[in-house]
């Protein structure tokens, strides 16, 4: 994903929570309901994650200098780290608390018809740009799997707007059975079930995605098809003999370094290696346009 495509991903997110956050608080103030106050919460904190977000891409964009020789792209899985962690603590424990609590303390819930109306138009909001990203997802992923492609994405951002959407998508729909529950029955327990119930939900959203991007943070190697064009290209290279050993680390989204030690034909003489190195190295600028670094070292064996 480009920085502008990434950039407008979350921008639209932010916008439609935002709107969506202060429809909720009016409904939860309203309805006295707990699931409510657990749906404007996680709204509230998706706003602020999208807000980290975007200084993760903005961080991310930094040119290489003297400290950062490779760059600055991983900034951005920090960020997305953060943001997985707000998730899980700032939004998934504390509906989880606010679950219990109305469930040991039931309290009878009013005004419901505002809050359902609310409830569906943000519905309609979260799942219009829940559907944005997976229609990116399908176009970026290929003949890829879809739950594969999740995992194995190195666009941190992506998955991070993805996740906080469909998690959105599944709180509200817990939400509004809670509240219809709790209102057809008169038992205000259900309404806890519906908090608790979107608790989790954050919960293990939360801990899938820090899960992804740590891996991502600690160094994670580049995908499977750019190693694949890597080593397609080596082959079809009539200087290179044979490839010994690949490391592609994935630095940052579309960000790859590359240090790959390889067996060169035999009667190269000095200038010869470095024209076959060089020669090696526009090619996989054209082919792997990802690959911003490459380090490529002669030798004849691992």
């Amino acid at each position: 994903m480009s920085a502008g495509e990434s950039t407008g991903e979350i921008l639209k997110s932010l916008a439609v929570n935002v709107a969506i956050a202060v429809a909720k608080g009016v409904g939860a103030v309203v309805s006295g309901s707990g699931a409510m106050l657990a749906e404007t919460l996680h709204s509230s904190a998706d706003c602020g994650n999208q807000l980290l977000l975007l200084r993760g891409v903005k961080a991310a964009k930094k040119p290489v200098d003297k400290d950062h020789p490779l760059g600055h792209g991983r900034a951005l899985y920090f960020y997305s780290f953060i943001v997985a962690l707000l998730l899980f603590f700032g939004g998934g424990v504390f509906s989880i608390h606010e679950g219990i609590h109305k469930i040991m303390e039931p309290e009878a819930v009013e005004g419901i018809t505002m809050s359902l109306i609310i409830l569906g138009l943000s519905l309609v909001g979260e799942g219009w740009s829940c559907y944005g990203n997976v229609v990116e997802l399908n176009k970026r992923r290929g003949e890829t799997p879809f739950f594969q492609y999740l995992k194995e994405t190195k666009d941190s951002d992506l998955i991070i707007v993805f996740g906080e959407n469909s998690a959105a998508v599944l709180g509200l729909v817990f939400a509004g059975a809670a509240l219809l529950l709790a209102h057809f029955t008169g038992d205000g327990r259900w309404d806890g079930i519906g908090s608790l119930a979107i608790g989790l939900v954050l919960v293990g959203v939360a801990t899938f995605l820090a899960r992804e991007v740590y891996s991502l943070l600690v160094g994670e190697s580049a995908d499977a098809k750019t190693i694949e064009v890597l080593n397609q290209i080596a082959e079809a290279d009539p200087n290179i003999d044979q490839v010994l050993n690949v490391i592609a680390m994935q630095q940052g989204p579309g960000q790859v370094m590359l240090a790959m030690k390889v067996k060169l034909v035999q009667g190269l003489d000095t200038n010869g290696v470095v024209e076959a190195i060089n020669s090696f190295e526009r090619e996989i600028k054209v082919r792997a346009p990802s690959v911003k670094w490459s380090f490529i070292e002669p030798d004849h064996a691992d």
